[in-house]
């Protein structure tokens, strides 16, 4: 899978060779010159590694070894760019205005080499007949045939758990106002789309005059498909031969139909598909089912009303498949197996994660073994290999449809633990500083909507999930399932993209060409691997996620050259702390520290003068005082606990000096500020490009320094504040802030805010341990685009709170959240003009007698 290298490479030289054009010296035609022809020679070789992998799917062995050549080619062009870009330097970012003669000589030299090797790669494709697949329309890996078509023709398999979805698709199916005529199966792979759409068309077909099934795939072809209707609906053989699109509309024109198109890919196919295929909604009522991983093929077919989205297997119905196919041809059941192998079969259940194609692959599997506890036993600890082994062929065609610029994007995912929480901000962040995805420097709204439509995209294929979403819907954090966890961690140490501790083991050779590792168990896998590899020039990123003991001691003495990214996450049981050197890291561009961590971290960290992101807030380390001399510092996030006021540290006790030396254009996250000695604004001003700021221990000085700013920072659009906690004089007002669309202030419960205090845009607003009295809520209800309200241990110097208005009360509201709210005990609503976009109520009380609600608000409390 050097194509995923070779991306990089492209990507790298591209920007690199854009970057040339604006400097001025005397070695920028050569390097200049030798940038170009990478970038365009890799995107030749990345044309000839579709073709060669074809031919090695089709049995010729000889291309092996040429693609084994590509890969180690890619890997060493990679490494050459990722050691000689952080030495030219433009004004602290990537550039030439300081540039080292001897390493731009040795640069050049370097690519001097690869050009060999690339005229070595040119005579082994000529000889073994590899093409160039450039002109190739498909944009897609080669892929085997199958046994999907053969099993869209096969005997109707178990439907365990999908009578609700069945039911509703069949009366959706004959429902004479469909709109579309289509109803659309889409889910992740293994779930059942297939056996539940076979099911279906068998169960309606003969309400139709004719009927047909075929299997799209991931290459279709129009002619072959329409060949294949054509087959079943009933055209003679010289019907098909003469005019076939011509006479297969007009039959269907006239009779009443059902077809089945299973596992469409993407939107082209059916693009040519529908000119043949006559309107399905019209009078006759014909209709069409489709299955589809993709979420947007069925919308774009069907229309979202035709969508019916599959979801894993709750743990009775995934047992009840199980047992099904565990018992499939005898007639044995549980009643005779002890309770300790039933336990054993619903751990082995619950590691298939109610994915059917997983658990009948396991049933099976073990129905080739004794049934005893000691076999099975056996088969459960190795579940994640085995299971991984029989559904890698189906999980595999998700992974192989996905552009080459997506790939490693989603192999990414496969180096945080299963069923870990991800979150987007470290995604974002992650794929920019290893070039996974390229943006203009510094353009954090154009990396954001970029990451946005790569997850938008996986997730409408169906291959991550989405856990949360932010205030305006878009997505905050998602996980991956297991068995796609899985499918990520081996196809990653296939291609060299990363390695786990449980792989990372073996011939030094390969282990010194460690790219990527990721660390993540309770055992000392993570200290033996860097005792018996002590060597890792080509690591780019490390991650260790443990429960061991601390792993500072070794990554002190390591040499880290082109280590990139840095995610050190200790369990919350051990205490750790941080050393005072961190060894070679100069390339360092994302660290995130997380856990029981203590301690400052070294000075030398001020030396990384490509650090962009520094996440520490979820630790006790404290910053070292130069840390601003980190000019390409985007996103700092420091200390955000609850219980703030305890544990106050200044991160800036320099501030007199900070304002003459802070870069004005590169910070955008500061989470969260000690309000020490914060009473300069001069310092909002020189953050011209902050979009989230935190500020925690507020002081009256900083509340009056907020709210009579001017200017205020224009591109803020998130802003959090804690406040001490005693009786305040100054009444804090952000009415001037126009761009705040996230508002979060958390109190003591001594807050007044004046008629004023809100920004006139908000639209999530968080209240903590405020008080909140009528005045306030009169002055929400006219916040014209709030559409998120959150009360959180609010003290409520009313008992009752009116929601309603004249007519304009909460125009945009949509959520209302009330958690533990003192002094309240009834919550209304007296007309139906109030808060009309109202979709949802949630009511968390601490106390027995509750709070009263209206009936309207009564049915929409969750």
């Amino acid at each position: 899978m050097g194509e995923i290298v070779l991306s990089a490479v492209i990507t790298k030289a591209t920007e690199a060779a854009g970057n040339l054009l604006h400097e001025k010296w005397s070695n920028l035609n050569s390097i200049e010159e030798s940038m170009n022809w990478l970038k365009t020679e890799m995107v030749q070789i990345q044309s000839y590694i579709i073709d060669a992998r074809a031919k090695l799917t089709q049995g010729d062995s000889r291309v092996k070894n040429l693609i084994k050549y590509i890969e180690q080619l890619a890997g060493d062009a990679d490494d050459i760019l990722d050691e000689f870009l952080p030495k030219i330097e433009r004004k602290g970012t990537i550039g030439c205005r300081v540039c080292n003669v001897s390493s731009a000589n040795k640069f050049v030299a370097e690519i001097e080499k690869i050009k060999r090797r690339v005229a070595e790669i040119d005579r082994l494709r000529t000889t073994y007949g590899i093409t160039d697949t450039s002109n190739n329309n498909n944009q897609h890996d080669y892929i085997p045939l199958d046994q999907r078509g053969l099993f869209l023709h096969a005997d109707e398999t178990e439907v365990i758990g999908l009578d609700d979805d069945f039911n509703m698709l069949q009366a959706k199916l004959l429902d004479h106002d469909l709109p579309y005529g289509v109803v659309s199966i889409v889910g992740m792979p293994g779930l059942g789309k297939t056996t539940l759409a076979k099911k279906l068309y068998r169960h309606v077909r003969h309400q139709f005059e004719c009927s047909g099934l075929v299997y799209v795939s991931q290459q279709p072809r129009a002619g072959e498909i329409l060949t294949d209707i054509a087959k079943q609906v009933g055209l003679t053989e010289e019907e098909r031969k003469e005019n076939l699109e011509n006479n297969l509309r007009s039959l269907l024109k006239i009779k009443r139909y059902v077809i089945l198109l299973d596992d469409i890919w993407d939107v082209e196919i059916w693009d040519d598909l529908k000119l043949v295929l006559p309107e399905c909604d019209s009078k006759i009522g014909s209709r069409i089912i489709i299955t589809s991983r993709n979420s947007n093929v069925g919308r774009y077919i069907g229309g979202y009303s035709s969508l019916c989205v599959l979801q894993p297997l709750d743990s009775d119905n995934s047992f009840e498949l199980f047992s099904k196919k565990i018992f499939n041809f005898d007639n044995n059941n549980w009643a005779n197996a002890s309770p300790d192998l039933v336990n054993i079969g619903r751990s082995i259940v619950g590691r298939c994660g109610g994915i059917p194609l997983a658990i009948v692959v396991t049933a099976g599997m073990l129905r080739a073994r004794e049934r005893t506890e000691h076999a099975w036993n056996r088969v459960l600890e190795r579940m994640g290999h085995k299971v991984q082994d029989g559904c890698a062929k189906v999980l595999a065609l998700s992974y192989n449809d996905l552009p080459i610029a997506l790939r490693p994007c989603f192999l990414y995912f496969g180096l945080f633990p299963e069923d870990h929480e991800i979150r987007v901000f470290d995604l974002t962040n992650m794929w920019i500083v290893e070039k996974l995805i390229v943006v203009n420097s510094g353009n954090g709204r154009e990396a954001e909507s970029l990451v946005e439509d790569i997850l938008n995209d996986l997730v409408s294929r169906n291959l991550i999930q989405v856990a949360k979403r932010t205030y305006d819907g878009r997505i905050s954090s998602c996980r991956i399932h297991d068995l796609l966890h899985s499918l990520c961690v081996d196809l990653a140490k296939e291609s060299n993209f990363f390695h786990t501790e449980h792989n990372a083991f073996g011939d030094p050779g390969n282990v010194a060409r460690v790219r990527r590792i990721t660390f993540y168990s309770n055992n000392n896998a993570i200290n033996e691997f860097f005792r018996s590899n002590p060597k890792h020039e080509k690591l780019r990123a490390l991650f260790c996620f443990t429960k061991g003991p601390c792993i500072f001691s070794q990554l002190a003495h390591l040499d880290f050259k082109l280590l990139q990214v840095l995610v050190v996450v200790m369990s919350y049981d051990d205490c750790c702390g941080v050393p005072n050197t961190f060894g070679n890291m100069s390339c360092l561009r994302y660290l995130r520290l997380e856990g029981d961590i203590y301690g400052k971290l070294p000075n030398c960290m001020v030396k990384l003068k490509h650090l962009e992101t520094l996440d520490i807030g979820k630790s006790f380390i404290d910053l070292p005082t130069g840390v601003w001399k980190s000019t390409q510092l985007r996103h700092l996030r420091y200390k955000a606990f609850d219980e703030v006021c305890n544990c106050c540290f200044s991160i800036i006790p320099f501030l007199p000096n900070v304002y003459s030396s802070l870069p004005p254009n590169n910070l955008q996250t500061l989470m969260w500020m000690d309000d020490y000695k914060f009473f300069e604004p001069r310092l909002l001003h020189r953050l011209t490009n902050l979009r989230k700021l935190g500020i925690q221990c507020l002081h009256d000085s900083t509340v009056k320094i907020l709210s009579t700013l001017s200017p205020v920072p224009k591109a803020l659009e998130v802003l959090k504040l804690r406040f001490l906690g005693y009786m305040m004089s100054e009444k804090i007002n952000l009415s001037s802030y126009p761009n705040i669309v996230k508002l979060h202030l958390d109190d003591g419960g001594t807050m007044r805010l004046n008629c004023e205090a809100f920004p006139p845009n908000l639209v999530k607003l968080t209240l903590v341990r405020c008080e909140v009295d009528g005045h306030v809520v009169a002055v929400l209800k006219k916040l014209p685009k709030l559409r998120i309200l959150k009360m959180v241990w609010c003290k409520h110097n009313e008992e009752k709170m009116d929601l309603s208005g004249d007519g304009d009360s909460f125009p945009q509201l949509e959520v209302l959240h009330i958690e533990y709210a003192r002094g309240l005990s009834e919550v209304s609503c007296r007309d139906d003009m109030s808060m009309p976009k109202l979709k949802k109520l949630f009511l968390l009380i601490a106390t027995t007698s509750g709070i009263r609600l209206s009936e309207r608000l009564a049915k929409l409390r969750v």
